[in-house]
């Protein structure tokens, strides 16, 4: 029955893929299941190198599979022997997602080298979403609250259907000529085909080609799109992106004065520390400069004078001393002091002490000195003691 019914030669179920395995033979067996029942199926190695299967299989695809219905006698129950597996629905989007996704990897879209740091501190907010929506409500809530005097500029693009995705971009280079300070690109949670617009190649490009910093706020948590590896940042949620973009301003002003009071005691500190080492630097100095050496070398300078001056009066006392016993011995030796005594120096004419009377003879003239002048006197006669012989 099952050989001769044209109906199961060519036709086409859909369900979801469970029970997914790649056999070694390069085979591949699966169930396909829906909310009424399941059924059996397996995909020949010929058939998948013919080009029937273009994509990974993956338990809990949604997928169409074409093929034949026949029995499988060892087993003695039917199954589907595919021909052809293409995803459905979703799955196709999928796969277009994945592939997008790898294209522009390659490209290096992704690499965080490309990535904007996010400004800490913003004053212009530019939101490219839809004018109405939880979406917008919550980012514009979160931003005024952490900081009321931030400004937001809105362009309300179109984030759904046909006309998405170029909205979208003329959204973000209309913020960009606007030189905002940060774009918040995003929309709220839906399926895959809701957020499509935010997987499009073009949008990807915009957000890449974008001077200004993005973060991508699409959907909820899970969801995840092209736009979000693209983008500078990822959010979770669209008030998640606002708490990224807009600082904290109460906090931003604590944060200045806890700043300032810091900056302060740093600066004294780093004064009391200065000073004192600028004092350890002046002691150093005055120990070391030229001025403190000649000033130390002027004193050692007047000690050598004084022990000099000390040194030389007590040699002087000592000449002085010697001089003194010396002039006593000269007096005790001059004739002169010896005229004090009652007695006369008698010199000849030629200044030479007359010591003899053969020293001189009748009519020399002497010179005789005594305590209080010369006598002057000329030889009459000479008389000789030892013989008393006398000459006229």
């Amino acid at each position: 029955m099952f050989t001769q019914d044209f109906l199961l030669k060519s036709l086409t179920i859909k369900g979801e893929v469970s029970n997914l395995k790649y056999h070694s033979s390069g085979h591949i067996y699966f169930t396909l299941k829906d909310a009424g029942g399941a059924i059996s199926c397996v995909m020949f190695r010929g058939d998948r190198d013919r080009g029937g299967l273009k994509f990974q299989m993956k338990e809990g695809q949604q997928v169409k599979a074409s093929g034949t219905v026949d029995v499988y006698e060892r087993d003695g129950k039917y199954q589907l022997y595919a021909r052809q597996i293409e995803l459905d629905g979703a799955g196709a989007l999928y796969e277009k997602f994945e592939e997008l996704k790898q294209k522009l990897l390659e490209q290096g879209m992704f690499a965080e080298e490309y990535k904007q740091p996010i400004p800490s501190y913003i004053r212009t907010l530019g939101i490219v979403t839809a004018p109405t929506g939880a979406a917008v409500r919550d980012i514009i809530n979160v931003a005024t609250r952490r900081n009321p005097h931030i400004q937001i500029i809105l362009y309300p693009a179109i984030v759904q259907g046909e006309k998405a995705s170029e909205s979208i971009v003329r959204g973000i280079e209309t913020l960009s000529r606007k030189q905002v300070d940060v774009i918040i690109v995003g929309r709220g949670g839906g399926s895959i085909e809701d957020l499509w617009a935010f997987n499009e190649e073009t949008v990807a490009q915009a957000i890449f080609d974008c001077p200004i910093p993005i973060i991508s706020a699409v959907g909820h948590e899970t969801d995840t799109t092209i736009a979000d590896y693209v983008s500078d940042r990822r959010a979770p949620t669209p008030s998640a992106a606002a708490e990224i973009a807009v600082f904290e301003y109460n906090r931003f002003v604590q944060d200045i004065e806890d700043y300032s009071f810091t900056l302060h005691r740093s600066m004294e500190n780093k004064l009391n520390s200065k000073k004192l080492l600028m004092d350890r630097y002046r002691e150093s100095l005055r120990l070391l400069s030229p001025q403190g050496k000649i000033r130390d070398k002027l004193l050692r300078l007047d000690g050598f004078a004084d022990t000099l001056q000390t040194l030389m009066d007590r040699k002087l006392t000592d000449y002085r001393h010697r001089l003194n016993i010396d002039i006593e011995r000269l007096k005790g030796l001059s004739p002169l002091d010896r005229l004090k005594g009652g007695y006369s120096y008698v010199a000849g004419e030629d200044g030479n002490n007359i010591r003899s009377i053969r020293d001189i003879h009748k009519d020399d003239k002497l010179s005789i000195y005594v305590t209080d002048g010369t006598i002057k006197a000329k030889v009459i006669e000479t008389e000789d003691n030892a013989y008393g012989s006398q000459e006229d």
